[in-house]
């Protein structure tokens, strides 16, 4: 059960998220930010009302402290990660610039000056572009698989804590993969591949969050008192995700209509996670 839900966490979300492409851009336009607002509600709901509830549970009031630090290092470690991605994707960018300047001040050399103004300079501007093209796409293939590893992990301790609690943790993995699942098919097909190559890639980054679950499955069984601390730890996870990479996007747009839609759809999010959580012990 625990393999099949990290399988739909990770690669059904991707092929769910192929339906968007097929919509007209201004309709999906449209549909995508509303999907993020529900998105974050659901990872809000799910980690304050179901993840972290279950882990103190478990814990006890003796390990209410642990918990406190597994909260504030799982913050950390998707902290660091994120700002890794980030630091290898601005180091590709920056060579990308070096290089583009080496080819100005050849630009600037007179014996180069027939060729800066023939083919040269704007074949050296699409190569520059492919290039940042290309560097972006792999970025999204390893920071897709080390996302959908982590995924994995969550839904694992999930499940191994109680099948309901599981189901919840799937569906708010799912609801925040479908967008940037979509958005990460637009950068693959942006850096040259083919749409049917891009699907398979992106359907195959899915495959982490498999592997992920099965190393949690075996590493918590043997550990099974470490299981509290690793749904907080996947509390975390799911706070940082709706705080530091939904939440800011949501704000980019102030206007008292939308920023009244985002509000309901959070609201919905939540209220859904939490009917799940109630319905699963009644």
């Amino acid at each position: 059960m625990i393999m099949l839900f990290a399988a739909l966490g990770g690669i059904a979300s991707a092929a769910f998220a192929i339906v968007f492409l097929w919509v007209r851009d201004e309709h999906s336009s449209r549909i995508l930010p509303h999907f993020i607002s529900f998105a974050t509600g659901a990872l809000i709901g799910a980690a304050l009302l179901a993840l972290l509830p279950e882990a103190i549970e478990g814990a006890g009031p003796a390990g209410a402290r642990r918990l406190g630090v597994v909260l504030v290092a799982g913050l950390a470690v998707f902290f660091v990660i994120e700002k890794l991605v980030l630091w290898w994707h601005a180091h590709a960018h920056d060579e990308s610039g070096e290089e583009a300047s080496v080819c100005a001040q050849h630009a600037d050399d007179p014996s180069a000056a027939h060729g800066s103004r023939g083919h040269h300079a704007p074949h050296h501007g699409h190569a520059h572009d492919h290039s940042r093209d290309r560097a972006s796409g792999v970025l999204v293939l390893v920071g897709d698989s080390l996302h959908n590893a982590l995924d994995g992990v969550l839904i694992a301790a999930a499940f191994l804590s109680n099948v309901p609690l599981g189901l919840v943790t799937t569906f708010a993995v799912a609801a925040h993969e479908i967008p940037h699942r979509v958005a990460d098919f637009a950068i693959l097909v942006q850096a040259g591949l083919s749409r049917p190559r891009a699907l398979l890639l992106n359907l195959a980054t899915g495959i982490a969050s498999v592997v992920g679950a099965a190393a949690a499955y075996f590493a918590l069984r043997q550990a099974l008192g470490a299981l509290p601390y690793a749904l907080a730890f996947a509390a975390a996870g799911f706070l940082y995700i709706a705080v530091a990479g939904l939440i800011p996007g949501l704000h980019r747009r102030v206007d008292a209509r939308t920023s009244a839609a985002q509000v309901i759809l959070i609201s919905i999010g939540i209220a859904v996670v939490a009917a799940a959580e109630h319905l699963s012990h009644v």
